[in-house]
């Protein structure tokens, strides 16, 4: 089987639980002596087994091994990759069954991770999800107040459109947001605008 690890905690001695995403699922699993094992880190894709799935204690995961990228040595694009997939945990928490969009989502993004700016990567991932679930707000009327925007705008949560006034926050190019609601490419973006976005996205998906 082969996953993601979305989020990872000790458990008693030096054994670990992984919330592991994979094709159809997300599911926590028990590894005895996991902290003593590189391979079991946040963010890492892993190929592993699965035993005790009979429903009376959290199935064990064994015969670990790594399916590798090569930014994982890069500091930067590490810490990064780590903070944009621990969101999927609590965003998908009482979920176990998905589809294969997630896993699909996280692959594609892994594979071009070293070759593209991963905040870019990243607000165009949480762009897919956002269209995938069905959540993308039109452009027509503030968020706060439902008064028509005009020609600047400001992001909230889920990106949300809102007058800059409104929550405070700096104002983006309606046109350009646009573009990247409608195509889901950050193109026309500079990477200010990137990061302004990629900002509303940390704070949760």
């Amino acid at each position: 089987m082969k996953g993601f690890v979305v989020a990872l905690r000790r458990a008693k001695n030096e054994d670990s639980i992984a919330v592991v995403l994979t094709e159809h699922h997300i599911q926590s699993y028990y590894r005895f002596f996991g902290a003593r094992h590189s391979i079991l880190q946040l963010g890492h894709l892993i190929d592993f087994e699965v035993e005790g799935e009979d429903g009376r204690f959290m199935p064990r995961m064994r015969g670990l091994s790594q399916m590798g990228f090569p930014w994982l040595r890069e500091r930067n694009r590490l810490m990064l990759w780590q903070q944009f997939i621990k969101l999927f945990e609590p965003h998908l928490r009482d979920t176990e069954e998905i589809d294969s969009f997630y896993f699909d989502l996280l692959l594609n993004a892994a594979r071009k991770w070293d070759r593209q700016n991963p905040k870019r990567i990243i607000v165009e991932s949480y762009l897919a999800l956002l269209r995938h679930e069905g959540r993308l707000y039109p452009l027509v009327s503030c968020y706060i107040c439902e008064k028509t925007l005009g020609e600047e705008v400001s992001l909230m949560a889920a990106l949300k459109p809102a007058h800059p006034t409104c929550i405070y926050a700096s104002p983006l190019s309606k046109k350009s947001i646009s573009f990247v609601l409608e195509e889901g490419k950050t193109l026309y973006l500079n990477d200010s605008e990137v990061e302004q976005i990629y900002s509303v996205v940390m704070k949760g998906l």
